[in-house]
């Protein structure tokens, strides 16, 4: 069995104890020699595996409760090995970012390993959260502030930066709140700011808080709104690894992303990779929403089949799986999948791939037989009709004609070859602007053509039947 030893930390001169994990030589062995290639599925994660130990809010978040938990425990060692071993270390892991788009952490942050030319290098945090259905990162930051915090400073140092801006959703004061709490006491017990850990090392952070846009989830818009500009994309390239805030070299990546690092550092990228199947490594937290009998955030392992992850941890959907209709695996943004698809289908990038859907942000939002589909992806349309910057013309054009057409579905009232014509003006959309907040409305119609076709057929029939009536 894995166990916990006790651990005195000195924090500005007072001896304060905390608990860390400790794995049996038996366990280190397994982990080591872990094949993550023979996996067919991931399974129910083990107490002692999981990085975020205080989700549900339950235990102390100040740095005292922290320091209990695990944190900054060996932080001026990781630090001191340089930025080349924190890389590899997160390249050996398998991690992913965790914000959506899945690009491999380690390969990003080597990007800013290039010769100084003279510029400061920036880390950004995107902490803005607005994908509808998504509350992981909010319940990091007001819960488990301090893992964000130490995980800006490896991050930072693995990227040489010298700062970093955490930008947090205008919406979110508690957890604005308690951020500004954990980044005044680690400053205080000199775990970050000048010499941070006594390493030498000279790293800031900063809050920087939102004003509600959605479009400011994606990172160039979120670079223009910390720069005080409208939060609308920029072309790329120049990408921020090169140009990114006030001109500067900045990698932009998601509050879980960050917060995991320090865990991986202590206890190896071997030890995070052996969770999860190949190229999908890790542990994840989930969002389960919508029709369940148990809402929640859980902490699982990558991989795990969505039914299971269901049953387990949200108490099933109500009235019983055989009354699931279809599920939204990731956000609102990605496409919804039918009960067909959901017996079977396991919680990662490539397997959601597979079934014509996207992984996302791991946001699950269930829908069962009581439900109108076609209404439910109308409402997601009007909001990113709502949210589009205007700035590219399918998208600011191209979501409202999808609305119109949306609109006249949930009645009934419209033609059946609107259906395939609907088709192609998603697909006229997708790809074609600066941004992916366009492909993130295609996709949920996409998603409801696929599969639920036969819906849309129907309540036009039923429409014409009560107009010749």
């Amino acid at each position: 069995m894995a166990g916990v030893i006790t651990r005195c930390v000195s924090v500005s001169g007072r001896q304060l104890k905390c608990l860390v994990p400790v794995l049996t030589t038996q366990q280190a062995r397994k982990f080591a020699d872990a094949a993550p290639e023979g996996k067919k599925c991931g399974s129910p994660l083990n107490d002692q595996d999981r990085i975020f130990t205080n989700l549900y809010g339950r235990h102390d978040w100040r740095l005292k409760g922290a320091l209990k938990r695990g944190d900054w425990y060996k932080t001026k060692a990781i630090i001191d090995k340089g930025s080349d071993w924190i890389i590899n270390e997160i390249k050996v892991s398998g991690l992913r970012g965790r914000g959506g788009a899945g690009f491999p952490s380690g390969m990003k942050w080597s990007f800013m390993q290039k010769p100084s030319d003279g510029r400061p290098k920036y880390l950004v945090v995107n902490a803005d959260e607005g994908e509808p259905g998504t509350c992981k990162d909010r319940e990091i930051m007001r819960h488990d502030p301090h893992k964000l915090v130490e995980g800006c400073l490896i991050a930072g140092r693995a990227m040489g930066a010298c700062a970093a801006y955490i930008y947090i959703r205008g919406e979110f004061y508690n957890e604005a709140s308690n951020m500004q709490v954990a980044i005044a006491e680690a400053y205080q017990a000199g775990l970050i700011g000048k010499n941070a850990c006594g390493t030498g090392y000279d790293f800031d952070i900063f809050v920087q808080r939102g004003a509600g846009a959605y479009i400011c989830g994606e990172e160039t818009a979120l670079i223009e709104s910390i720069e005080g500009k409208q939060g609308k994309p920029r072309l790329k390239p120049p990408f921020p690894a090169d140009v990114g805030v006030f001109g500067c070299p900045t990698t932009v990546t998601n509050v879980e992303t960050v917060a995991v690092a320090p865990t991986i550092c202590r206890r190896g990228g071997t030890w995070f990779a052996s969770f999860g199947r190949t190229r999908n490594h890790g542990t994840k937290l989930f969002n389960i929403s919508g029709h369940v009998n148990n809402p929640c955030t859980v902490e699982e392992e990558m991989s795990i089949p969505l039914k299971e992850l269901i049953e387990r941890h949200a108490g099933g959907v109500i009235g019983g799986w055989d009354n699931l209709l279809g599920v939204i695996p990731g956000g609102s943004s990605t496409p919804i999948i039918p009960k067909s698809t959901c017996d079977t289908v396991l919680m990662d990038f490539d397997d959601l791939v597979r079934v014509q859907s996207s992984f996302g942000t791991a946001a699950v939002i269930v829908m069962n037989k009581q439900t109108d589909v076609i209404k439910a992806i109308a409402r997601l349309i009007s909001f990113y009709k709502h949210e589009s910057c205007g700035q590219c013309t399918p998208c600011r054009e191209g979501i409202s004609w999808m609305y119109k057409i949306m609109s006249r579905f949930v009645e009934g009232n419209a033609e059946e070859h609107e259906i395939d014509m609907l088709w192609e003006l998603t697909k006229q959309i997708e790809l074609h602007t600066i941004c992916a907040l366009a492909d993130g409305a295609a996709w949920p119609v996409q998603g409801l053509i696929r599969h639920f076709r036969p819906v849309i057929e129907e309540r036009i029939q039923n429409f014409k039947q009560r107009a010749c009536n």
